[in-house]
C-alpha cells in the first residue's frame, strides 16, 4: 500500500545547506519502527511556527534527511501494538520531537511510540483538535500557569502576537475562562475578529515593542502570555503588576532577552517558561481536559483556515513572517 507524504530533502552542495520540499509517494516499509508502535491513518494536521521553521531549514531543528515533517498529527488508529489503543481509535500527538527529530503529521500515515499519544476528546473531532493544534495546546498551558501563579479572574493578560495562533487561542482560552484579555497586534484590521473572541482590549504592538526607557514603568499587566519574546518581553515584564506573572511560550520577536533584575526584585514579578514538547502525559491530559471545558467549534471555526498537504510548504513563508491568521489546518487525505 503507498501513500502521499510530504518530504523535505536537503542539498549541501552549495555555499549554505538548503532545504526542499516534494510530495511523495510511500509505502509501509518506510514507516519507522518505535517502541509501543501505533500506526496511525492521519486526517489532519496543522502549521505552526515551527513547522515554518522546518520547513525553510532555519536553525537545524532537523538533522536527518530525508524527512517528514509536521508537529501535529490527528487520525485513527489501525495498526496498534500497545493495549491502550485499539483500531479505529482516534487519538492526536502534539511534541514529543515529532516532525523535527521523528517522523511527522504531514502525511497520510505515521507511525508513533504510543507513550506520545493522547486520544481526541469524546466533545471535538480530528480536525478540531488540529485547529487547536500546539498553538492552541500551548496557550491553554500558559493561561493555566498564569492561574496557578495567582492571576485572578478579571485581572488584565496581555497577550502579544495577539494575532497569530498561540496569541489568538490564548485570548479564547482567557475570555472563557473569565479573564479581561488585552489583545498586542501590529495588524489594527485585526482588531475586530480578535474583539470576537473575546478580547476585551486591543491595543498597538508598538507601544510596547521597544526595550524599556527605565527598569520599571506604570504597572499595567497582572499577567501576560507572551509568544513573542525579544524587546516585547523586556518592555512587558517592567509594566507588570506587583507579583504579576508572564508566561513565555514564543520568540518571533527574537530569543535574546536584555532586561534588569529589578521587576524580579522590586516587584515581585515572575517569569514562567512554557513547554509543549516535553509536556508530561499527565499535564497533557489536564490541559486537554481544560480546552474541552471551553472549546467552542464556531469560534474555532472562524479563525481557522484549512489547506491541503501539497500545499502546506508554500504558507512557511507566511507564517515565520507574521501574515498568517489564527490557525492553519493541513487535510493530509484526498
Amino acid at each position: 500500500m503507498t501513500f502521499k507524504a510530504l518530504v523535505l530533502s536537503e542539498d549541501t552542495s552549495g555555499e549554505k545547506p538548503a532545504v526542499s520540499a516534494a510530495l511523495t509517494d510511500l509505502s509501509d516499509s518506510d514507516l519507522p519502527s518505535p517502541e509501543n508502535a501505533v500506526t496511525i491513518s492521519v486526517e489532519y494536521s496543522s502549521l505552526n511556527y515551527k513547522d515554518g521553521m522546518i520547513l525553510k531549514g532555519i536553525g537545524r531543528l532537523v538533522r536527518n534527511y530525508p524527512h517528514v515533517p509536521g508537529v501535529d498529527l490527528a487520525g485513527t488508529v489501525t495498526e496498534s501494538s500497545d493495549g491502550r489503543f485499539q483500531l479505529g481509535d482516534s487519538v492526536l500527538c502534539t511534541g514529543w520531537r515529532v516532525g523535527e527529530m521523528h517522523w511527522g503529521g504531514y502525511s497520510e500515515q505515521a507511525r508513533l511510540n504510543a507513550d506520545w499519544l493522547v486520544e481526541v476528546p469524546s466533545s471535538m473531532t480530528t480536525r478540531d483538535v488540529m485547529a487547536i493544534g500546539t498553538a492552541g495546546f500551548t496557550a491553554m498551558q500558559a493561561i493555566d500557569a498564569l492561574e496557578q501563579a495567582g492571576v485572578q479572574k478579571g485581572d488584565p493578560i496581555l497577550v502579544t502576537g495577539a494575532s497569530g495562533g498561540v496569541g489568538s487561542s490564548a485570548i479564547m482560552w482567557g475570555a472563557a475562562l473569565g479573564h479581561h484579555m488585552v489583545a498586542s497586534t501590529g495588524r489594527p484590521e485585526n482588531a475586530e475578529d480578535l474583539t470576537a473572541l473575546g478580547a476585551a482590549e486591543v491595543i498597538d504592538r508598538n507601544e510596547i515593542a521597544d526595550a524599556p526607557e527605565r527598569p520599571l514603568l506604570k504597572e499595567r499587566w497582572a499577567g501576560c502570555v507572551d509568544a513573542v519574546g525579544g524587546n516585547t518581553l523586556a518592555h512587558v515584564l517592567a509594566e507588570m503588576h506587583y507579583k504579576g506573572s508572564v508566561a513565555a511560550c514564543g520568540l518571533a520577536g527574537g530569543n535574546v532577552l536584555s532586561t534588569t533584575v529589578i521587576p524580579f526584585l522590586l516587584r515581585g514579578v515572575n517569569l514562567l517558561g512554557i513547554d509543549s514538547v516535553m509536556c508530561p502525559f499527565e499535564e497533557r491530559e489536564r490541559i486537554w481536559s481544560r480546552i474541552g471545558e471551553v472549546f467552542d467549534a464556531n469560534a474555532l471555526h472562524k479563525i481557522t483556515t484549512e489547506v491541503a498537504l501539497a500545499d502546506i510548504a508554500s504558507h512557511a513563508g507566511e507564517i515565520l513572517a507574521g501574515k498568517t491568521k489564527g490557525r492553519t489546518v493541513v487535510k493530509t487525505q484526498g
